[in-house]
C-alpha cells in the first residue's frame, strides 16, 4: 500500500553553515516552535545509468525520522508528488511499478548514502495552525556506486508548506531568508547535489551550472539514447531510412520543451529544418507517455485520457509528416501506439458513455421516468466495466508496452529521416497541415452531400478523425508558424468537437436501444430509454444542421493562407 502527498518546498544553500533565521512576524507567521534535532539516514537507489536521476526522480529508503520508502516525482516548480510505502528490506512492488517506465527492467541498486542532522522548526499562524516547516540539514553524502567515494558535506535549508498551504507564502518568506545569507539552491534535491559533488571527474571543482540543474554528473553508462544532432547528408540523400544509419535532426529540435506546440523561446524557427520541428514534437509526446505512466497507475484524474491523447498525437504526427519520417519505420511503431490507445480507452470510452446517459436521464422529468431506469443503467454499466482497471495495469506491466517505449526511444534518438527533413521548415510543414485539411474538406463535403442516416453518420465519424489529425498537424507546426498555426488548430478543434458530439450521440443511441431491450426482457418499461433515444436523435440532427455554417467559417481561404504555405 502506498500513500501519495503533494510536497511543495524550496531549498536554500547555507553559505556559512549557519543556523535558521527568525521568521516570526513574516507573512502571517505568528509563532515559531522548535522541534529539536532528528537524524535521517537514507540510501538512494537508481539504475547503473541513473535513469531516475535523469528525470529528476528520487527513490530512497530512509530510517530514523520519517522512515520508509519514498519516491518523489517532479510535477512543477517547487513541487513534487511523494509516494510513500512502509519500511521494508526490499523495494515494495508498488513503488517498483511506478518507475518501471523509466527503469525498463534495469536493476535498482544503492547509489548514494545521505546522513542528515536536521534541525526543525514549525511556523504557525495566530490560531496555532501549521503554515510551513523550516529545517536546516547538515548533510554528509557518500557515493556508493559505481565505486565507493569519499564523503562530502554541506548545509542546506528547506521551507516546506503544510498540506494545502499557499505557495505565495514561499515568496513572502524568501526575502528574509536571503537577507540571512541564504541563496536558492541550484539543485532540485539532495541527491542531485550529492551526485554532482561526488562525481569523480569533478571533485574539488564544486557543482554548478547544468549539472546541478539536472542532478546528473557524468553517467556511468549511456542507458538513455542520445538526442540527435544536425540534419545532414543522410537526410538529404535519404540513406538514413534505407541503410539503418539514422540521420540527425537540427539543434532546434532539442529546444522546445514546453506544453503542446507552444513556441519556446529557445526555438529558432528561421534556422530550423522540417526535421527539427517534427522531431521536437515527437520527443515531447514520447516523453509525455513515459511521464504519465505513474499517474495512470496511481489513478490520477484524467491521466489515462492524457496518455491516450499523447499516443494519438504521436501516431498522427507520423502519418501527417510522412515526407519527414520514413513510414516504413514509423508505421510499425504507430500500430503499437494504436494498440496502447485502444487498451487505455476501454475504461475511458465506457466512462464517457455512462456519464452521457446519466446526464440525459437527469434531464427527464420525474413523471416520465417509468420503471427502475437508474438501476437498469447502473447494472448495464457495471457489467461492462469489470476488470478494466486490472487490464490497464496488466498492459503497463507487460513486455509489449516496454518494447514500445524502447522503440520510441530508438526512433527519436535515431530518426528515420527522409530527404525533406533537411529542408527549411517553411517548405514542408505548412504543406503537410494543408494536406490534412484537404482530406478533411473532402470528407465533410461528401457527408453533407449524403442523406441523413447510417451512411452519413459513418462519413461524419471519419471526418471527426480527419479534423483531429489536421488539428494535431497544426500543433506540430506551432513552434515554427506561431499564432496562425494555433488559430488553425483551434478551428479544427471546433469541427472535431461538433462531430465528436454527433458521434457520441450515435454510440449513445445504440446503447439506449440495448438498454431498452434489456428492460423489456425483464418486464420493465422501456419508455424512458426510448424517450432519451429520441432526444439523442434530435441532438444529432441539430449538430448536422450546425455543420454547414461552421464549415463555411472554418474553410475560409484566409485561415489557410495565414499558415504561409
Amino acid at each position: 500500500m502506498v500513500d501519495v502527498t503533494r510536497e511543495i518546498e524550496r531549498k536554500y544553500e547555507a553559505t556559512d553553515g549557519g543556523g535558521l533565521p527568525d521568521l516570526a512576524g513574516v507573512a502571517g507567521v505568528a509563532g515559531v516552535t522548535d522541534q529539536g534535532v532528528v537524524t535521517l539516514d537514507a540510501t538512494y537507489y537508481d539504475t547503473p545509468g541513473r535513469r531516475l536521476a535523469a528525470d529528476g526522480i528520487t527513490l530512497r529508503r530512509r530510517t530514523g525520522g520519517d522512515e520508509g520508502w519514498h519516491l518523489k516525482l517532479p510535477v512543477g516548480p517547487d513541487a513534487r508528488d511523494e509516494i510513500r510505502a512502509p519500511l521494508s528490506d526490499a523495494l515494495p512492488a508498488g513503488l517498483a511499478g511506478l518507475v518501471r517506465s523509466r527503469t525498463r527492467g534495469a536493476e535498482l541498486s544503492p547509489l548514494v548514502h545521505l546522513l542528515s542532522e536536521r534541525t526543525v522548526r514549525r511556523l504557525v499562524d495566530a490560531d496555532g495552525a501549521l503554515l510551513a516547516v523550516l529545517s536546516a540539514d547538515r548533510v554528509t553524502a557518500r557515493r556508493l556506486a559505481p565505486e565507493p567515494g569519499e564523503p562530502v558535506r554541506w548545509t542546506e535549508v528547506e521551507v516546506e508548506l503544510a498540506p494545502g498551504g499557499d505557495p505565495a507564502l514561499l515568496d513572502a518568506l524568501e526575502p528574509r531568508l536571503t537577507d540571512a545569507g541564504l541563496r536558492r539552491s541550484a539543485t532540485p534535491s539532495k541527491l542531485a547535489r550529492a551526485l554532482a559533488e561526488t562525481d569523480p571527474d569533478r571533485r574539488g571543482e564544486g557543482a554548478t551550472g547544468s549539472e546541478q540543474a539536472t542532478g546528473a554528473g557524468k553517467p556511468t553508462e549511456p542507458e538513455k539514447p542520445a538526442k540527435a544532432g544536425k540534419a545532414g547528408k543522410a537526410a538529404k540523400t535519404g540513406k538514413a531510412a534505407k541503410n539503418g544509419k539514422p540521420a540527425k535532426a537540427g539543434k532546434a529540435a532539442k529546444a522546445g520543451r514546453d506544453k503542446q506546440g507552444k513556441r519556446d523561446k529557445r526555438v529558432k524557427p528561421k534556422k530550423a529544418t522540417a526535421g527539427d520541428i517534427v522531431l521536437d514534437y515527437a520527443r515531447r509526446q514520447a516523453a509525455e507517455i513515459v511521464a504519465l505512466d505513474p499517474a495512470v497507475r496511481l489513478e490520477t484524474p484524467d491521466s489515462v485520457h492524457r496518455m491516450r491523447v499523447a499516443t494519438r498525437r504521436l501516431r498522427s504526427a507520423f502519418r501527417s509528416y510522412r515526407e519527414v519520417l520514413d513510414r516504413a519505420v514509423t508505421d510499425p511503431v504507430g500500430d503499437e501506439l494504436k494498440w496502447l490507445a485502444a487498451e487505455l480507452g476501454v475504461d475511458r470510452d465506457h466512462e464517457v458513455l455512462t456519464a452521457r446517459l446519466g446526464e440525459r436521464l437527469g434531464e427527464v422529468p420525474v413523471e416520465l421516468r417509468l420503471g427502475p431506469v437508474a438501476a437498469r443503467l447502473r447494472i448495464w454499466s457495471q457489467a461492462r466495466r469489470g476488470g478494466s482497471r486490472d487490464r490497464v495495469l496488466g498492459v503497463l506491466d507487460g513486455e509489449r508496452y516496454l518494447a514500445l517505449l524502447n522503440a520510441l526511444d530508438a526512433l527519436v534518438a535515431g530518426p528515420p529521416l527522409r530527404p525533406a527533413a533537411a529542408r527549411p521548415w517553411a517548405e514542408v510543414i505548412p504543406g503537410a497541415v494543408l494536406r490534412d485539411y484537404d482530406r478533411l474538406s473532402g470528407r465533410v463535403e461528401a457527408a453533407l452531400a449524403t442523406p441523413a442516416g447510417p451512411d452519413r453518420d459513418a462519413l461524419l465519424h471519419e471526418a471527426r478523425k480527419d479534423a483531429k489529425r489536421a488539428r494535431y498537424a497544426a500543433e506540430v507546426a506551432r513552434p515554427a508558424v506561431g499564432e496562425p498555426a494555433k488559430a488553425f488548430a483551434g478551428l479544427m478543434a471546433r469541427v472535431q468537437d461538433l462531430l465528436g458530439d454527433h458521434q457520441d450521440s450515435v454510440v449513445a443511441r445504440k446503447a439506449l436501444r440495448e438498454l431498452a431491450v434489456q428492460a423489456h426482457g425483464a418486464g420493465e418499461s422501456a419508455f424512458t430509454f426510448g424517450l432519451i433515444l429520441g432526444r439523442e436523435e434530435a441532438r444529432a440532427a441539430a449538430r448536422e444542421r450546425e455543420l454547414p455554417g461552421l464549415w463555411a467559417e472554418v474553410s475560409r481561404e484566409e485561415h489557410r493562407a495565414a499558415l504561409g504555405a
